[in-house]
């Protein structure tokens, strides 16, 4: 039980195939006490039969590019918990438009979203929740290899987890003092709901398979395990890290 009698709260659960829905299922089956936010009534829907299966303690909605709704669910998890100790950030969107063609072609607007959607939020959940937030927590963002390299079809997503990737490390300065951990996951390709609006995904994932070291695709277990290790005290000098779990892919040159 590696996270026994802590609380964390996952943003970005889609459906069970997701990474946060992974990761929420290892820290529940580790001992921790887990609360899982939806952003709208269509998306509560879905979250809602997973908040029973894994026996959360509450759900909570959460809209990250609105600052009021951000502060109401502060005061929800308050309520609910006074402080806690794990954060998880797996939220992103571009538009479908903007994830073909050239990159140069991105929309300003279309820039605007994917970055407030997928980078600045992490900075707004850390900027709203770092006062209800325990001494020694962890925080963790999911990010991908297209934030270092360029992955066809990837585009404004790949420039918006750089961004995300950068944060971490700032974010990781900043709430250092009170040990507070924020790293990154960068994950291999897994068959997400977010995955199905990148063109090409099966070329990606048989070109992993073919040239990953351990020749295989990740599967939701090896992230799940991953965060579970992130949130316990076994990574408690680790912090402001990229920690790729992707078969070994990224090693990889020509």
């Amino acid at each position: 039980m590696l996270v026994q009698g802590k609380k964390a709260l996952i943003f970005g659960v889609a459906n069970d195939k997701s990474i946060a829905y992974a990761i929420a299922k290892e820290l529940r089956n580790n001992g921790a006490s887990i609360a899982l936010s939806y952003a709208g009534e269509a998306l509560k829907k879905r979250v809602e039969p997973i908040h029973e299966e894994l026996g959360g303690d509450f759900l909570f909605q959460c809209d990250v590019t609105d600052d009021q709704a951000l502060q109401d669910s502060v005061n929800v998890v308050q309520e609910h918990w006074g402080t806690f100790d794990i954060l998880v950030h797996s939220v992103a969107f571009a538009n479908r438009d903007d994830l073909k063609g050239r990159y140069v072609e991105t929309s300003r607007a279309g820039f605007h979203l994917a970055m407030d959607v997928s980078a600045y939020s992490l900075v707004a959940l850390c900027q709203a929740y770092e006062s209800i937030l325990n001494d020694n927590a962890s925080i963790m963002a999911m990010t991908y290899y297209g934030a270092e390299k360029v992955i066809t079809n990837y585009n404004v997503m790949g420039v918006a987890k750089a961004a995300l990737e950068a944060s971490v490390r700032y974010l990781a300065m900043d709430l250092g003092e009170r040990g507070i951990r924020v790293n990154a996951i960068s994950a291999g390709p897994l068959k997400t709901l977010a995955a199905s609006g990148i063109s090409g995904f099966k070329t990606i994932l048989a070109t992993i398979e073919e040239r990953a070291p351990l020749r295989r695709n990740i599967v939701q277990e090896d992230v799940g395990r991953t965060g579970l290790f992130l949130a316990s005290d076994l990574s408690s000098a680790i912090t402001g890290e990229v920690i790729h779990v992707d078969a070994g892919y990224n090693i990889m040159g020509i």
